[in-house]
């Protein structure tokens, strides 16, 4: 069966081997492979119209954006099971993980919040106005500052994650769907899908440092929709994948120049890089297919 991707792979370091884990938002399940051979190691049941995953830092569970059944699943990583839900909101599209391990931040766009929510007591401890269809979401390493994207709004969020408030916003492009903190937390990386655009914001002062766009020979200007963006850990380079053009782009990170183009599956949508960063996985949604690039 073709699997139709979305959302985010995540590559499990844990004592069961380095997997990417990968959810299949039409079948809903979860398919896992080995990200050495490739191979399909499992397929897992989970709720309706999975998007968003992200591990807890140990890896012993992976959380589970289940859109249609309302509702962040737990499973047990050991096991494959779905052992729990938390309380998430309607609708819940992405979400991001406290380096604290506790506390979870969900975009729920029917409601147009944030939900924040405790991983341990499985209590919500606060839902927080942001804009018109709440998307990307992201949390700083140093765990002060928590950003959702509206992209209706589109707008930046900007959240105190110690005292769960609303604090600034940044106008950014059409429909921002994904956020990214650099790992020194100084910049905050956006995607506009519809603006074209990747926007960098400086952290301190939330202004716009520099805005990217794209431009592939022979690709129509409407099918360059950047999405998911990943960050190396040297700052030196993004990864920034353009949706229906069917290609990734290299930044250089300090000039934000794009490097190249590297064509990949249809209509990629998200990233993620290996732990040691030497390879990077696509999901394609319309080719049902996941890209291995050398990173």
């Amino acid at each position: 069966m073709i699997r139709h991707l979305l959302a985010l792979i995540l590559l499990s370091t844990c004592a069961y081997a380095d997997d990417v884990y990968v959810s299949n938002e039409k079948d809903n399940t979860i398919t896992v492979f080995d990200s050495n051979t490739f191979e399909i190691k499992k397929t897992l049941n989970v709720g309706k119209r999975p998007r968003g995953i992200t591990f807890s830092k140990d890896f012993k569970f992976l959380y589970i954006c289940a859109s249609d059944s309302d509702a962040v699943q737990i499973m047990d990583v050991a096991t494959g099971e779905v052992i729990d839900d938390l309380p998430s909101g309607e609708d819940p599209e992405l979400f991001a993980l406290a380096p604290d391990n506790r506390k979870l931040f969900i975009a729920n766009e029917d409601d147009g919040i944030t939900t924040v929510v405790d991983t341990v007591t499985k209590t919500v401890l606060a839902q927080i106005d942001v804009g018109v269809e709440p998307e990307g979401v992201a949390v700083s390493y140093d765990s002060k500052t928590a950003v959702t994207t509206s992209e209706t709004s589109n707008m930046v969020h900007w959240i105190d994650a110690d005292q769960l408030v609303q604090t600034a916003t940044t106008l950014v492009g059409q429909r921002p769907r994904y956020a990214q903190f650099s790992h020194d937390d100084k910049l905050l990386w956006v995607s506009a899908e519809i603006g074209g655009s990747v926007h960098v914001i400086d952290t301190a002062t939330k202004q716009e440092v520099t805005q990217i766009k794209f431009k592939i020979k022979g690709v129509a200007r409407d099918k360059l929709q950047p999405v998911g963006v990943r960050l190396t850990k040297d700052g030196k380079y993004a990864f920034v994948a353009l949706g229906p053009s069917n290609h990734v782009a290299v930044v250089d990170a300090k000039t934000y120049e794009v490097i190249k183009y590297i064509i990949v599956g249809k209509r990629v949508w998200q990233l993620a890089l290996s732990p040691n960063e030497d390879k990077l996985f696509t999901t394609n949604g319309v080719s049902g297919d996941v890209t291995v690039i050398d990173a």
